[in-house]
């Protein structure tokens, strides 16, 4: 029973599966406050999401609100096959069902409107963006948004997979 059989190593904490890591090295959590309820940020975001559609995995869209996203998907070229809409009943399971989508391995996005988030809940998916093994998108302040002539659009959302701040 004490002899190590095989190559694997003796720890159980070292028995990863390295495939399931390696399929998003670029995955990280972002939080956006929108005032759009993510419209202008998902114009911005489709043409990745087009990307990343034709990777075969699911791009996850959770509690998203009538914006016309299914418009602006397909005119980015999104396969809407790989869609998964998912439609939580409160924030507690908005937020179960990103963690779950960001870990396990089928997804290559997912996408998450909600409420400003509290320190508690920032702390957990800070948590969960160390195991991802997707690109995560956390658009905040959904329900108070506002209808003014020009939204602030933060400029480091552009560049989302290329070194945007990730959620601390």
């Amino acid at each position: 029973m004490n002899k190590l059989i095989g190559n694997a190593p003796r720890h159980p904490g070292l028995w990863t599966d390295s495939a399931a890591k390696d399929v998003c090295p670029t995955s990280q959590v972002i939080t956006q406050s929108t005032q759009s309820q993510g419209r202008q940020e998902m114009q911005q975001l489709a043409p990745e999401l087009a990307r990343l559609s034709l990777e075969g995995r699911w791009i996850v869209l959770i509690s998203p609100p009538n914006i016309g996203l299914k418009s602006t998907l397909a005119q980015a070229g999104v396969r809407m096959d790989r869609v998964l809409l998912v439609h939580a009943k409160d924030e507690v399971e908005t937020l179960w069902a990103m963690e779950k989508a960001l870990t396990n391995g089928t997804s290559s996005a997912v996408l998450c409107w909600t409420n400003e988030l509290d320190p508690r809940d920032k702390r957990r998916l800070a948590l969960v963006a160390k195991n991802a093994v997707a690109l995560g998108v956390i658009f905040e302040n959904v329900n108070a948004h506002s209808h003014a002539s020009a939204f602030a659009v933060r400029p480091e959302l552009s560049h989302t997979l290329r070194g945007a701040s990730p959620l601390h």
